[in-house]
């Protein structure tokens, strides 16, 4: 009896553990949960409906266009006379060709540019303004219409103490470097580098494409410093880099005289 007693007793707690292990369930974990949210979505984002992109009716010109615009370029009094005896070849481009609205206004001494209704493309007002502050710094205004016919023409300027701080005698020494005798290494740079150049006081303008701009701006630099032998290669370079196409040429000989002259 005793034996039964301590088998059934012994029995007891084996019996509990093993409902209590068939009575817990399996917990997963958030990762899991996790992973299935995130495939339940794509599943979800795939079966959507694609829907019909919104058509609006086409604007018109004038609501296109906006506001009109204006620009204003600053006259100096040096260009007073110039601008009076040029203005019909000023005035003539910017209203037949740019379909543009241009005055003076005599109280500001401003060229005030305006669009108007009849202007097409808005990019006229910035070669138009161009083309006024071109001609206000001093280039001739055949030059100047260069901006206005041509796309890939731009507009920079310098001064002469930009490059090297000089005063007095040096500073006058240095611009005369870059007019040289009766101007011609202006003329020289112009030609070998296919820019228009314009020296007023300190302050250096040159106009052209962007390469021909970096070359011109070197060539003058070289002269600033007082480089004039480097200046001789990199102009004699330039020109032949620009003309290597003429093999029946003689380029040595050819810009040989304008490089005496500097």
């Amino acid at each position: 009896m005793d034996t039964d007693k301590n088998v059934t007793y012994d029995a007891t707690p084996a019996m509990e553990g093993k409902d209590e292990t068939d009575s817990f369930t399996a917990v997963k974990s958030k990762k899991s949960h996790k992973r299935k949210r995130e495939q339940d979505g794509a599943d979800m984002d795939t079966e959507t409906v694609a829907t019909k992109r919104p058509q609006f009716p086409p604007i018109s010109g004038e609501k296109l266009r906006g506001p009109d615009e204006m620009r204003k370029i600053a006259v100096p009094a040096h260009r007073y006379t110039p601008l009076k005896e040029n203005w019909l070849k000023i005035f003539t481009p910017i209203v037949e060709n740019l379909q543009l609205q241009v005055r003076f206004n005599l109280k500001t001494r401003n060229v005030e540019i305006k669009t108007c209704k009849d202007t097409q493309d808005i990019s006229s007002l910035t070669k138009a303004a161009d083309f006024v502050r071109a001609f206000v710094l001093g280039f001739q205004v055949e030059d100047a219409l260069a901006l206005i016919r041509l796309d890939e023409l731009f507009l920079e300027s310098f001064d002469v103490t930009d490059v090297k701080p000089l005063k007095g005698d040096h500073l006058s020494r240095a611009i005369g470097r870059i007019a040289g005798k009766g101007g011609k290494t202006k003329f020289t740079i112009e030609n070998v580098t296919k820019t228009r150049i314009v020296l007023a006081d300190t302050k250096v303008h040159i106009l052209g494409s962007f390469q021909n701009i970096k070359m011109a701006r070197t060539a003058i630099c070289n002269l600033i410093l007082g480089k004039n032998d480097s200046l001789r290669l990199f102009l004699t370079a330039s020109w032949l880099t620009s003309h290597e196409q003429h093999d029946s040429l003689n380029p040595h000989e050819l810009v040989r005289n304008d490089l005496l002259n500097l």
